[in-house]
């Protein structure tokens, strides 16, 4: 991804404000390239915060409802302020007419501000998306590597935030360099107990037969918008989508395999573990047809 073209500073809005229809006195433009973070800023020096990735093709920023509603669901498990919808959908929007022709992406952005500060930090980016025509058309290598806690964790220990979109991403790049570093491209998590979980950056779904399935969301997976207007998709296609339990074997035996994601959309996996997977490239074909078009 590119370096961002536009920000946007929020003064977040109360959630429970219901009269006010127009927020555009709580936004302001700032030089995207120009400093404007406190160096007390705990987005940065914790990575204590939330966050959203919302593609933009041709100017349509994709699914922004479902993503609205993860960064609250987000917000709820970090004990951070009930976001404002209409107040960050009015950003978002903002956001998308500055973005140009082909692929950006846009990012939410709410950070716990500065300790002790009085609000916490908000802001949206948008920037020109990378070209990942070469991941969606030959398709990306991964290994499994052990998340360090079984499927039982998130419910068990739910401090561990498994569930929100953080911005401490630290892990998330580390399984991905330790991926690189096997001769693959990306990582697929698995539970220490064997059950298949989520890519450090993407969801997910098998076809097994004439059923396309994806891990249940409630081992501690942040459950994909993409994945999830797929799934919608599909079943008006007529196909069966659901969501399993699955064994970490399941990945290697399924009959096709992609790890799906707002911006990259849907990449089939090529290899598991050093061994050899087909790739359906017509379906995966008319998968990312379906996710470039416009999606509300």
């Amino acid at each position: 991804m590119a370096a961002a073209r536009f920000a946007l500073l929020i003064t977040p809005a109360e959630s429970t404000d219901e009269e006010r229809a127009d927020f555009s006195d709580s936004f302001r433009r700032i030089d995207p390239s120009a400093p404007a973070l406190s160096v007390g800023e705990l987005s940065t020096q914790r990575g204590d915060g939330i966050f959203e990735s919302i593609g933009v093709v041709d100017g349509h920023a994709q699914e922004i409802g479902p993503h609205l509603q993860r960064l609250a669901h987000s917000a709820l498990l970090c004990d951070l302020p009930e976001p404002h919808l209409e107040q960050w959908r009015q950003a978002a929007a903002i956001a998308a007419a500055e973005c140009g022709p082909g692929e950006w992406v846009i990012k939410l952005i709410l950070s716990r501000g500065v300790e002790h500060g009085p609000a916490p930090t908000a802001w949206v980016t948008a920037s020109p998306a990378a070209d990942f025509t070469d991941a969606r058309t030959r398709g990306v290598r991964v290994v499994t590597l052990d998340r360090g806690v079984d499927s039982d964790a998130p419910a068990r220990a739910p401090w561990l935030l498994l569930g929100a979109k953080t911005l401490s991403y630290a892990v998330n790049m580390a399984a991905i360099r330790e991926a690189v570093r096997r001769g693959a491209d990306d990582a697929v998590f698995v539970s220490t107990d064997g059950i298949l979980l989520e890519a450090p950056t993407a969801s997910v779904v098998l076809r097994l037969g004439d059923r396309f399935v994806s891990p249940e969301p409630g081992a501690g997976i942040l459950q994909g918008t993409t994945q999830v207007s797929l799934f919608d998709h599909l079943r008006a296609q007529g196909h069966s989508a659901s969501y399993e339990r699955l064994p970490v074997a399941a990945l290697a035996a399924a009959d096709a395999a992609w790890l799906l994601s707002s911006v990259r959309l849907a990449a089939p996996i090529t290899a598991v573990d050093g061994l050899a997977k087909p790739i359906d490239a017509e379906l995966t074909a008319s998968l990312n047809r379906y996710l470039l078009s416009p999606r509300d």
